[in-house]
């Protein structure tokens, strides 16, 4: 986190203000005492919540921002120079329409795209264009107009699996498209613990905190073939290597899952839980 923080701050452009939205419960000593120095010095605004929640602490952002457009970073991430020039250029091109200028998906560069490991991706294209969904580390949003819908929906609990494409969604109904900046990039550095990272590897739990969000957005957004994808998700989700090389983790796996199908539909019957509604949920 202070790596990430110290990065952002030392940017040739720097932001207009950072805010810190903090899900960690408790620090190391040495983090405190920097992040306290930042705020203590006018760089950071440090916000703690107690329990960890993506949505519930994008909310927060979106609200406590005093900017016109907020970009959102995660924790682990380092970025390359120019990102947020990036971001402001792309918002300020006046040869787009309106409709075009509202979100802005960023380029996200993950280990295995620079050891080649596995093939590039579209979010990590060098390519510019149109994406029909962005990731949440890395994207910029008009504050009004994310807020006029809503803001992120906090029915998206744990780790929050698939809540970037269920405000897709809401925003392609408003007429919203997003233009991909690959000039406006972040390397992840895939940090394993603090914030919801406490809910563990999905692939060795028999937790549901990692399946309830897809089975939410399915409910939410109800894309074609739906109904079918809620009946097959719970099996295709132990058909993996990891679960042919550990048998012993099917049985916790689908429990997780059919625990999360469970959830989800409770879920699904509070209805969501959006900026300006019921934005009572927690957890």
């Amino acid at each position: 986190m202070v790596e990430s923080v110290r990065a952002v701050l030392a940017l040739a452009e720097p932001p207009f203000e950072l805010l810190l939205i903090d899900q960690t419960p408790e620090h190391e000593p040495e983090t405190d005492a920097t992040l306290s120095a930042l705020v203590e010095g006018g760089l950071v605004r440090w916000i703690r919540l107690a329990t960890p929640s993506i949505t519930r602490a994008m909310n927060v952002g979106l609200t406590e921002s005093r900017g016109e457009v907020v970009l959102f970073l995660d924790d682990d991430i380092i970025p390359q120079n120019g990102l947020i020039a990036a971001h402001r250029a792309a918002h300020d091109d006046a040869t787009r329409p309106e409709r075009d200028r509202m979100l802005i998906a960023g380029r996200v560069l993950q280990p295995w795209h620079l050891d080649s490991s596995r093939p590039v991706d579209r979010m990590a294209s060098s390519l510019p264009g149109f994406v029909e969904e962005f990731m949440g580390g890395n994207f910029s949003v008009q504050r009004e107009a994310a807020l006029a819908l809503g803001g992120f929906d906090e029915r998206f609990i744990r780790v929050a699996y698939r809540f970037e494409a269920e405000f897709a969604h809401r925003a392609h109904k408003a007429g919203w498209r997003f233009p991909f900046a690959p000039d406006a990039t972040i390397h992840h550095l895939r940090a394993e613990r603090g914030g919801t990272r406490s809910y563990g590897d999905h692939l060795r739990t028999a937790s549901p905190g990692h399946a309830v969000g897809m089975y939410y957005f399915l409910l939410r957004t109800r894309p074609k073939g739906w109904w079918i994808q809620l009946g097959v998700a719970p099996f295709r989700s132990v058909m993996t290597r990891f679960h042919v090389r550990h048998p012993w983790w099917i049985a916790p796996a689908l429990l997780a899952q059919f625990g999360g199908l469970a959830w989800a539909v409770w879920l699904f019957i509070r209805g969501p839980a959006l900026i300006g509604g019921d934005s009572a949920c927690r957890g």
